[in-house]
């Protein structure tokens, strides 16, 4: 399987495009770059949390936040362009716009959300798919994300999953 058909990818992707909740885009990413990288501080997947965090930032008017994640993010994906994470992306158009998001957000101006440019028709088709699934969310929660969910289930998880390797 290709690493962009992977199911975490594909919710980042929908999240990203459909519903616009780059604080799930990031949860979902981490936990994939945790599976097949976690050590690799510029792995292709820590651009790409890096993009939706800027997002995330940049929306809360976190304006120094969002310039310093999407200079990261621009950094990282310069870094790795031949990285097959990249394979069913168009890159050059995907640069050009993150760009152009940090030029606006180093002058303070508005957020304006962009999608990412999926090339594949299957990556596009499942990435659609799990947009038509994912249930809309209030603004205020999507904007506020980071102070408002719920994390038992997650916290929970993580101390299984510490328990086993101390096991």
């Amino acid at each position: 399987m290709h690493p962009l058909f992977h199911p975490l990818f594909i919710d980042y992707c929908a999240y990203f495009n459909g519903n616009e909740d780059y604080f799930e885009c990031h949860e979902v990413l981490e936990e994939y770059w945790k599976e097949i990288a976690p050590k690799e501080k510029f792995h292709p997947l820590v651009g790409y949390v890096q993009l939706a965090t800027s997002m995330y930032h940049w929306r809360r008017e976190n304006y120094n936040g969002a310039t310093r994640m999407m200079s990261k993010a621009v950094l990282n994906f310069e870094k790795n362009r031949d990285s097959p994470f990249f394979d069913y992306i168009d890159f050059k158009e995907l640069l050009t716009v993150m760009k152009n998001r940090l030029r606006k957000m180093q002058t303070n101006e508005p957020f304006l959300k962009f999608t990412l440019p999926l090339e594949n028709e299957q990556l596009q088709t499942l990435v659609q798919q799990k947009i038509s699934i994912c249930t809309p969310m209030d603004a205020h929660f999507i904007f506020n994300k980071h102070m408002l969910r719920d994390r038992t289930e997650i916290l929970e998880a993580r101390q299984i999953k510490k328990r086993s390797r101390l096991n």
